[in-house]
């Protein structure tokens, strides 16, 4: 059975695309301001010129593109394997960092908090098709030197699934890297089952700071999976074309390969490029512009096309509150998403141009993924389905209704809602009228009244609050 998949790039144009991206590694160069990268830069055979630009020759990427694995198994908190990231396998979850969230009863957004993180934990911990889980907010009541810890912190005690993390440097992921090995007993066991996995970013065009190259080789040091993923914006960093845009992020991902790879060969490395692209009009950067789909799945073909796992994008929209525009858009994406077969796909819930979250989008878009996953398991052809027995039977009993085939398969071959509507009218009325929002909001609330995530044990949690408040003191 063939599974289904979206194209937009032939043969030609990757080739095209990944020597304009060896060019820009070899002729123009990358900006690394970290001397340790530098220095393993030079003794492979980088050239390292003025202004710490560094150009790399093809060979190095070719041969981090060897030593990378193809695929990286996941466990959650107590020790499961729940994912397996590489090929065309899907899994979703939702965005980090998000200044302001969304208050369902006035539909007014206010800073974030905290208690945000903590209820988008609970959350994603219910919900079926939510497989890994992000912060989902940036904690404006908490310092922001401690921010990223305390919000790791709490998303391990409210949910057991696998984390993607921030950090602000080493020390925090340090700290953060310490939490998740009490967590599987000791460090060897948390690089065998890995649990959490950090996103890290460089700074387009071209530049590599430092923070984002000590987290890559802290990362590469305690073989934790790490995402790595420029952010160029077209038409402002990057050129406004987009096979010029891509070109230019494959080529800064791949300089961040290159140097985790020449850190440790074999270390789990996970590529992404966030393909934003800025409004003409009014300089607003869009989530959601059929350029930014475009380039986003030019650049999943790209990974694809190096068969290295990658970092991916779903259930996001422009629109400010949770309503039609959301919906469509967050559709749209994790359909896109789903069939180009993206790996590890965040930002579910994101609105407002990636500044807002809604966590009834997120209970929304559950719904949603489940359905894309009905389309992507594709269409099973076989004796059995073509169903030509049935066909015959039907000359004398006239209905397939209460045939022995139709009784034997429709609970697998039909997808049953749990939350989009299908009944009558009359039927819509009876229930409440409710529209999707209503029905999503009845639902969340649901799930915080009802869903109590698994504890951690006690003397792990007390050392986990040790390792946060030693934190705290000394940061």
């Amino acid at each position: 059975m063939q599974s289904p998949t979206l194209c937009f790039l032939s043969q030609a144009d990757k080739k095209k695309i990944h020597r304009a991206a060896l060019r820009i590694l070899s002729d123009i160069g990358m900006q690394i301001f970290h001397d340790e990268a530098l220095a393993l830069l030079k003794k492979a055979g980088g050239t390292i010129e003025k202004d710490q630009i560094v150009k790399i020759p093809g060979n190095l990427i070719e041969q981090a593109v060897q030593t990378a694995p193809t695929n990286i198994v996941v466990y959650d908190r107590e020790n499961k394997q729940v994912m397996d990231i590489g090929g065309y396998r899907c899994y979703f979850g939702p965005g980090s960092d998000l200044l302001y969230s969304i208050d369902s009863k006035d539909m007014k957004r206010f800073p974030s908090m905290l208690r945000v993180v903590i209820r988008a934990a609970r959350v994603c911990d219910a919900l079926e098709n939510i497989d890994f889980i992000m912060s989902c907010a940036y904690p404006s009541d908490i310092l922001p030197h401690h921010s990223y810890l305390k919000s790791f912190q709490v998303m391990v005690e409210n949910s057991t699934k696998p984390i993607v993390c921030t950090a602000e440097n080493r020390n925090d992921l340090q700290a953060i890297w310490e939490i998740a090995s009490i967590l599987r007993s000791d460090a060897l066991k948390l690089q065998q089952k890995p649990y959490f996995m950090v996103y890290v970013e460089p700074i387009s065009p071209l530049k590599h700071p430092f923070e984002s190259l000590d987290k890559l080789l802290f990362c590469a040091e305690k073989k934790i999976p790490v995402i790595y993923s420029p952010t160029p914006i077209a038409g402002a960093t990057s050129p406004i074309t987009i096979a010029g845009h891509v070109a230019q992020g494959l080529a800064e991902c791949l300089c961040g390969l290159v140097i985790h790879q020449l850190k440790v060969p074999g270390a789990p490395f996970i590529m992404g490029m966030g393909p934003a692209v800025m409004d003409m009009a009014s300089s607003q950067c869009s989530y959601n512009a059929p350029e930014y789909y475009l380039a986003y799945m030019a650049f999943i073909e790209m990974i694809h096309y190096y068969n290295l796992p990658s970092w991916g994008y779903a259930g996001t929209s422009d629109s400010k509150i949770p309503d039609g525009q959301a919906t469509f858009e967050a559709g749209l994406c994790t359909f896109l998403t789903t069939m180009a077969g993206a790996n590890l796909n965040h930002d579910i819930g994101y609105l407002d141009f990636g500044l807002t979250g809604s966590l009834e989008m997120i209970v929304i878009s559950d719904e949603i993924i489940d359905q894309m996953l009905r389309l992507k398991c594709g269409i099973p052809v076989n004796d059995e389905t073509l169903g030509l027995s049935a066909i015959q039977d039907a000359w004398s009993q006239g209905c397939f209704l209460t045939h022995p085939h139709t009784l034997k398969h429709f609970r697998t071959t039909q997808w049953r809602p749990k939350l989009f509507n299908r009944n009558g009218y009359e039927k819509w009325q009876k229930t409440g009228s409710l529209s999707l929002m209503e029905r999503a909001r009845k639902r969340l609330h649901e799930i915080e009244a009802t869903h109590a995530p698994k504890k951690i044990p006690k003397k792990k949690a007390q050392a986990i609050q040790n390792i946060v408040e030693h934190f705290a003191v000394n940061s």
